[in-house]
């Protein structure tokens, strides 16, 4: 069986992908046709159902959940590793009412994260997340929400931070940050997500067994980052909830979805509706 595959080009997904996308293990009677595109793109992907698993953004995930099943590996979760909040140096206190804010894109995580800190949020602008940076130095915005590697280069490039959104959230919930998450198609047999998740876990063990050999097709997508914040961005998004959700993981689930129920108003969707087992 042929199956279409979605990850985006963060070296958290390529390093986890690798094994499996370029041939090092063994997939069985299963292959993949491998596309790498922005999360928010995979995003939309998800919406219209286009692929058959896929990586997406958590802040999605109730939107799909008719179409996709949440599997167990490869995801990014964990303490510490929310999106932040920046703003230009000396450009005074933040008003949420008041301020243009950079977002990228309308179903990432970043934007629920966002959205719970900063309800009375007056204007936000989506942008793909290479954007943001330049667009508040530029001052086309007054603040910008940056993701993956904006984590360690913010401040080298004339940014100040205002808010830790995953602090945020941590504080407020006391759950793990739900960042992004793999996702295969219902209408796929359950055998055969299972067989997924478990090349996906087999993929990770394959690249963490090579930790400090990170592949050149690694390389080659995180285009120009430096080599030393590739590896801090690989460390601090590959952990253990990635090889597998695990209580702690899905607690974290089970919150967003909670908070995103409760913003929208109904219930939260129980755990057969969500994970793929």
């Amino acid at each position: 069986m042929r199956l279409t595959l979605g990850i985006s080009p963060c070296p958290n997904d390529t390093f986890i992908f690798d094994a499996l996308a370029n041939g090092a293990i063994p997939t069985g009677e299963l292959s993949f046709d491998v596309v790498l595109e922005d999360v928010q793109t995979l995003n939309e992907w998800a919406r219209a159902g286009r692929l058959d698993v896929s990586k997406v953004s958590y802040g999605v995930v109730p939107a799909i959940l008719g179409e996709y099943a949440l599997l167990e590996a490869g995801g990014a979760l964990g303490r510490g590793v929310g999106p932040l909040l920046v703003t230009r140096p000396g450009a005074g206190p933040f008003r949420p009412e008041r301020a243009v804010v950079a977002i990228p894109g309308r179903d990432t995580t970043a934007h629920l994260l966002f959205s719970l800190a900063f309800p009375r949020a007056a204007e936000k602008r989506f942008l793909v997340f290479s954007e943001i940076e330049d667009a508040v130095l530029r001052g086309e915005v007054d603040a910008g929400v940056i993701i993956h590697e904006g984590r360690f280069t913010y401040e080298a490039k004339g940014l100040v931070k205002v808010q830790d959104l995953g602090d945020f959230w941590e504080r407020t919930t006391g759950a793990p940050i739900p960042l992004g998450g793999i996702v295969a198609r219902r209408s796929l047999a359950p055998a055969v997500r299972r067989e997924v998740d478990r090349l996906v876990r087999a993929s990770l063990a394959h690249a963490n067994v090579r930790r400090d050999e990170v592949s050149g097709w690694v390389r080659a997508h995180a285009q120009e980052m430096d080599e030393a914040v590739m590896r801090r961005h690989i460390d601090l998004y590959v952990n253990e909830l990635s090889l597998g959700l695990g209580e702690a993981g899905r607690r974290a689930v089970r919150t967003l979805l909670e908070v995103h129920a409760r913003d929208v108003g109904g219930a939260a969707p129980r755990d057969e509706a969500v994970f793929s087992d």
